[in-house]
């Protein structure tokens, strides 16, 4: 075996343990691929020879990889004003894959993702390898640029956020809010306006990412009158293309026509009544959305 396949062999016994670190690190199936690639291609060009710790050393490569991609995702969304996650984390009842299985395997869920999302880059990192992948902060520390200690004070701090946010949704939870998503989606389909005042809070929030190609900021209305019209108005011929979903871990609906994803529409449900919908049509995101 020459050095070269040697090297392809480790990298592969390891693939799906980088990919696992990389979903967790940056919420996205096809980053964390884009962030396994670009590390073999570094990987295939570097000198091994004084390598001790294959699978280490690796995990060190793409980690940096991951906090670089999740440092360029920061600074676009300080840039733009972007509130939202870089894509739509989804999952369908039937969607899974094994692969993917492996990947949300463990203590992580879209809820969490979605938590993760809120830490800093560095803080993100320390938790997910240390937390999740019981690597040492004397291994970390280097990564983010820190000594031990202070690493250690990051992972705490993205734990205390962690615990300290609202749990993941039970699946009997997601079940009753589901109910009221079905009443939402059938009544966008009749055209009906008052069943849909009935399943809206009166103070629901609409809000829409139209992306670089619509106006500048995110579309917004409020009040349960006014939402319900903008639904009608807008979307009630693709309410009929709607399929349920489970979108960064809450209930939502997507529209898939001729095999294109529009769009994709999360819920934030209390009390029984729609509070807040999140409308993703910026097809720069939804183009990484798997489904």
């Amino acid at each position: 075996m020459t050095s070269e396949q040697w090297l392809t062999e480790q990298f592969e016994d390891s693939r799906t343990h980088l990919k696992a670190i990389a979903y967790r690190m940056l919420g996205s199936i096809a980053e964390a691929d884009d962030a396994v690639q670009e590390a073999w291609l570094r990987v295939s060009r570097a000198n091994t020879d004084e390598v001790e710790n294959m699978r280490g050393w690796l995990t060190t490569i793409v980690s940096r990889i991951c906090l670089d991609m999740l440092r360029a995702r920061r600074a676009r969304r300080e840039e733009f004003g972007d509130e939202w996650l870089e894509e739509p984390i989804m999952s369908l009842d039937d969607s899974w894959d094994p692969e993917h299985d492996v990947l949300m395997a463990d203590s992580v869920g879209l809820a969490l993702l979605v938590i993760l999302e809120a830490l800093t880059p560095a803080e993100r990192l320390a938790f997910v390898l240390h937390d999740m992948f019981g690597m040492p902060f004397e291994e970390i520390a280097p990564i983010v640029d820190r000594n031990p200690t202070a690493t250690r004070q990051l992972a705490s701090r993205a734990r205390r956020r962690v615990r300290g946010a609202k749990p993941e949704p039970t699946a009997e939870t997601l079940a009753a809010q589901r109910k009221v998503v079905d009443a939402f989606l059938k009544a966008s389909r009749d055209g009906d306006f008052e069943a849909l005042l009935e399943v809206l809070d009166p103070d629901v929030v609409f809000r829409a990412d139209r992306g670089a190609a619509g106006a500048p900021g995110p579309v917004e209305y409020r009040g349960s009158a006014r939402v319900a019209s903008a639904v009608l108005e807008r979307g009630s011929r693709f309410a009929p293309y709607g399929r349920p979903a489970i979108v960064d871990g809450r209930p939502g609906l997507y529209v898939r026509i001729d095999g294109h994803l529009i769009s994709v529409l999360r819920f934030t449900v209390d009390g029984g009544r729609v509070t807040a919908m999140d409308l993703v049509l910026d097809q720069r995101k939804l183009r990484r959305v798997r489904i």
